[in-house]
This record gives C-alpha cells, sequence and structure tokens, in this order.
C-alpha cells in the first residue's frame, strides 16, 4: 500500500539559517538525512537548560513511573498481574527510555556539581549550545 507508513512522523520548523546548517552538516557527513536526524537526538550531547518547567515535567515523569512500577509490585505480590507481556514490555520500554534520557541530560550538566579542580572547565558544547 503505498502512502501507508509503518512508523510516525517527527517533524518540527526552523529558521532558514538554521536549515542552511542543518543541510551543511548532513552535506559534510555523508549521511542521508534521515539517519543524520535520528543519530544527532539519539547521540548528540544535550545542553542542559535549568528551568523550573524542565524540572516539574522531569519529576512528574519519575512520579508517573514510580505509581506504575508500585501498581506492578502490588500486583506480583499478589500474584494477580494485569499487564499482559506485551504491555510489560511497553511499560519496561518507557522506562529505560525516559531514565536513559534524564541520565543523558544529567551527564551533560554534570559539570555544574563537579569538584573545584574541574571548576575551570567550561559547559559542554555540542553544538547545540549556544555561549552567552
Amino acid at each position: 500500500m503505498s502512502g501507508v507508513h509503518k512508523h510516525p512522523t517527527i517533524s518540527f520548523r526552523v529558521s532558514d539559517r538554521e536549515r542552511e546548517i542543518i543541510e551543511a552538516k548532513i552535506l559534510a557527513s555523508g549521511m542521508q538525512k534521515k539517519d543524520y536526524f535520528v543519530r544527532s537526538c539519539i547521540y548528540n550531547k544535550i545542553c542542559v537548560v535549568g528551568k523550573k518547567e524542565v524540572i516539574y515535567q522531569l519529576v512528574e515523569e519519575l512520579q508517573n513511573m514510580q505509581t506504575n512500577i508500585s501498581e506492578l509490585v502490588r500486583q506480583l505480590k499478589q500474584q494477580d498481574v494485569t499487564l499482559t507481556d506485551e504491555g510489560l514490555e511497553d511499560m519496561r520500554n518507557d522506562c529505560m527510555d525516559m531514565l536513559q534520557a534524564i541520565i543523558s541530560m544529567l551527564d551533560g550538566a554534570k559539570y555544574l556539581w563537579q569538584g573545584a579542580k574541574e571548576e575551570k572547565e567550561k559547559s559542554p558544547n555540542s553544538g547545540n549550545c549556544q555561549d552567552l
């Protein structure tokens, strides 16, 4: 069936200048555009901006994970698990994805709490962060 895709599309808007920079990086990489975007999103370092909204969002996600895992533990203790194998795998994947994203963000911000020896080090700049 033409026009039917198995996987969802992710899209976003960029300025003309941002598009030119992205296109140049893709050309220089020699990769297909899709592969470049996927690798950039998954493997690139993340610039953490300390905003209350971001922290609240992460706390909310962690609270949801805690609620779901607590309920699963309760069901396991009672030997009355209502979650299917597929549902359990989905829950596992969701938790792992969120935890890996949080770990990656914390790794990008570790310069904030590293010892005095490393205080002279600037924040990591993977090209996603702008120096202010």
